[in-house]
């Protein structure tokens, strides 16, 4: 932990290889002097140039107010971002929004803060981590003392990897939460609930976040006039809570899923996709509809999610039998317990990053594979 100081001095850069593509954000924190406090490159999956911007701006000040800072001033190569927060220019951007409005709340909170603009060639520490990360496409921090980068890699022990944040999804009985929290208690999967999302106010499975300790947030459809207010809602609450990945737990409520969670939002259906998927097909009517069509297997898919019912990318499957004298009810129950299983491991697949997607497939990347590039 970095001395504490009340003015410090910030340079932030953001990139992307692709715009949208692999995209990544940077800081790098000093005093008054020039000594450097803290430096850190993050990974921030699919973004643009202007949004992993913003997150370098957001994720800076966060580690500043973390050490104590009074006053800050930052430096930025983004004209855009320095006239935006400065109110020059207004945010247009649904994307930008929220970064702009965690920015500029941050910022709020420090008893006094400039935000100017730099050139590309004086924001050279700071756009040097960004390149960085995006080689590695892993986080990386600059321990000041020895000047050595440190990588979080695959092969990091558990007791120092940086648990996977995760936003959870609800909108029934939380059972599917109540499991990811015993595999975390167990230490079974290096994760923790960042913030339970719950589509209903009085369900068991808020109830249930809440008994734990959770942050709960009820955030009801009803409540915006539209499917895309309601989408910004749920994004700014995901990011407020600083969320790497998304997981929708028995969650009922059609959102939209935005650029900056492409191929970071998750779903469990009770089926073997392609099959007895789409709208409408949830829980009992799923059972019912595999019984009626006489399936001899089911089973359960975790899938990455897009804007179309269960058409995402498929990361994993687990399957059982169907008896003769199954009833929904009983066949759900058999499916479920695979549910347990399954979800926890797609979890831990993407905290290891060990998931690469590529034209519509998710490969799982085994210890071979890893060894080959490094």
């Amino acid at each position: 932990m970095p001395k504490q100081t009340h003015q410090i001095i910030i340079h932030t850069d953001g990139g992307s290889r692709g715009n949208p593509g692999p995209a990544a954000a940077g800081f790098v924190l000093t005093d008054p002097a020039g000594t450097q406090l803290q430096a850190k490159g993050i990974f921030i999956g699919r973004a643009t140039n202007n949004v992993a911007e913003y997150t370098a701006l957001v994720k800076a000040l966060e580690s500043a107010k973390q050490i104590g800072a009074k006053q800050v001033t930052v430096f930025s190569d983004s004209e855009l971002l320095v006239k935006q927060v400065n109110g020059e220019y207004r945010v247009k951007s649904e994307q930008l929004r929220p970064l702009f409005q965690q920015a500029r709340k941050l910022l709020g909170e420090f008893e006094n803060w400039k935000v100017q603009h730099i050139a590309r060639d004086k924001n050279k520490e700071a756009d040097k981590l960004v390149n960085r990360v995006l080689d590695c496409r892993q986080d990386i921090i600059v321990n000041r003392e020895s000047c050595i980068v440190n990588r979080t890699t695959n092969h990091e022990s558990r007791a120092t990897k940086k648990p996977t944040r995760l936003g959870v999804l609800l909108s029934g009985g939380g059972t599917t939460l109540m499991n990811i929290l015993e595999y975390i208690k167990k230490g079974r999967l290096n994760a923790e609930v960042a913030v339970v999302i719950s589509s209903r106010a009085r369900v068991s499975g808020a109830e249930k976040a809440k008994a734990a300790g959770l942050n709960v947030k009820i955030i009801r459809k009803k409540d915006f006039p539209d499917i895309n207010e309601l989408s910004k809602r749920i994004e700014a609450e995901l990011l407020a809570a600083n969320v790497d990945l998304v997981i929708q737990a028995g969650w009922l409520c059609l959102w939209k899923i935005p650029a900056r969670y492409e191929n970071r939002v998750m779903n469990i259906h009770p089926a073997l996709l392609p099959s007895f998927g789409g709208k409408g097909m949830w829980g009992h009517y799923v059972h019912q509809a595999v019984l009626k069509q006489g399936c001899k297997i089911s089973g359960c898919t975790v899938h990455f999610c897009t804007n179309e019912y269960d058409k995402g990318p498929i990361i994993l499957q687990r399957c059982c039998q169907v008896e003769d004298d199954d009833t929904p009810e009983t066949l759900a129950a058999r499916v479920f317990e695979q549910e347990c299983i399954a979800y926890p491991q797609a979890i831990k697949l993407f905290a290891e990053g060990k998931l690469r997607i590529a034209n519509g497939k998710v490969k799982i990347i085994s210890h071979k594979d890893t060894k080959k590039r490094s």
